[in-house]
């Protein structure tokens, strides 16, 4: 007869056999019951630097469901920190409630205390279901805490430099495939009109393309199309990945090109925010196979990283922030010259140059410790 210990034991492989796919360092499962805090943290590789990552609330299914999530996110920073070089390993943070109806101030002071428990080997601050205003209660029990208001000393809202690396990337794609970054006509179908989907409309209304948008939020939709009535036009969620564009846009949850939608894509070209837009890699294959250019998404949604990573390091400035956010740009031209160089998909030439990163700073510290002698490890 199975009793709650085998099962708890058997869960316990299950933790450490996840961990080994994607290899990741450490696991932090955090609960708090005065708060109704129930929270982990997953720190994924911190050759780079202390692991930084967002703190994400939303309503898991179960806990297996939030494990999957958080090792899967934390596994996409390290990529992202890689990409755009700066010295932070990757980390997430998940908390399983409803954003609408399960904060408190007591819960994100328990946060901040698990978070300041680890002594700075992780860092973090807002992402989906999360704002900066959550974290001025954290602050309060830790110093690791990015991303807060102005107010507060921080950089301000992550989405604004997040919409302009989708911006630029969207820009570089274009004059990669047609000789010039202008956009102007050129048909961008965007999923998901958040923070970073609307603002980034606004940008690309500004360059005179034509937006065609979708969301769950029909008043945000109608906002946007009575505010640029000649260059927006609206679209069902179910039916934007399938509309005739030259570029699609995907700014809400991940996995949105899967097994169902792969086949039913009318684009040149994939650029947008969303995390973990590939159900799986081979999805990248299959879009390689198809001439779909990819954009991976862990660089053009790196803006806000950007601006996080400056915070952490004391460089309060925007200027140095939007400077680092525009060479996204320069980063994915080298990413698309690879792939078309190399003739692999666009996910494995960014992933290449991540390890690369990795591998060659792993190398600097080992030479520091006295571990390598004469280009030989001892």
């Amino acid at each position: 007869m199975e009793t709650k210990y085998d099962k708890d034991i058997s869960f316990m492989k299950d933790v450490f056999e996840l961990m080994d796919q994607l290899g990741h360092e450490q696991v932090i499962f955090c609960r708090n019951k005065q708060t109704g805090l129930k929270a982990i943290i997953a720190i994924h590789d911190t050759t780079l630097g202390p692991a930084l990552g967002g703190c994400r609330m939303y309503p898991y299914s179960s806990t297996q469901e939030a494990l999957e999530d958080v090792l899967r996110l934390s596994y996409g920073m390290t990529h992202k920190c890689g990409i755009v070089d700066v010295d932070f390993g990757g980390g997430k943070m998940v908390i399983i409630g409803d954003p609408d109806k399960d904060k408190s101030p007591e819960l994100f002071r328990a946060v901040g205390r698990f978070v300041g428990g680890l002594g700075g080997r992780f860092m973090t601050g807002t992402d989906m279901g999360t704002n900066p205003e959550d974290f001025i209660y954290a602050i309060r029990e830790t110093r690791y805490i990015q991303g807060l208001p102005e107010a507060y000393g921080g950089l301000g809202d992550t989405s604004v430099p997040t919409a302009y690396g989708v911006y630029y990337g969207i820009k570089a794609t274009a004059q990669f495939l047609w000789g010039s970054d202008c956009l102007e006509g050129r048909v961008i179908a965007v999923q998901g009109i958040g923070k970073v989907g609307s603002r980034l409309v606004e940008l690309l209304v500004e360059d005179k393309a034509r937006c065609i948008i979708a969301d769950t939020n029909i008043e945000k939709l109608n906002d946007l199309k009575e505010k640029y009535p000649e260059n927006t036009n609206i679209c069902e969620v179910s039916e934007i990945h399938r509309v005739n564009c030259d570029i699609f846009s995907p700014c809400a949850r991940g996995g949105i090109i899967n097994d169902q939608t792969i086949s039913e894509l009318r684009c040149h070209a994939i650029v947008g925010s969303a995390n973990n837009q590939l159900a799986e890699h081979r999805h990248g294959d299959q879009l390689f196979e198809m001439g779909i250019l990819y954009a991976p998404d862990y660089l053009v949604n790196a803006g806000g990283l950007i601006q996080v990573a400056a915070e952490a390091e004391g460089v309060k400035n925007k200027e140095f922030v939007v400077a680092k956010t525009k060479a996204i740009y320069d980063m994915l031209l080298k990413i698309y010259e690879r792939s078309k160089r190399e003739q692999i998909p666009t996910y494995q030439a960014a992933d290449q140059i991540v390890q690369e990163r990795i591998e060659n700073v792993a190398e600097i510290r080992r030479i520091s410790l006295g571990l390598v002698q004469e280009g030989k490890g001892r």
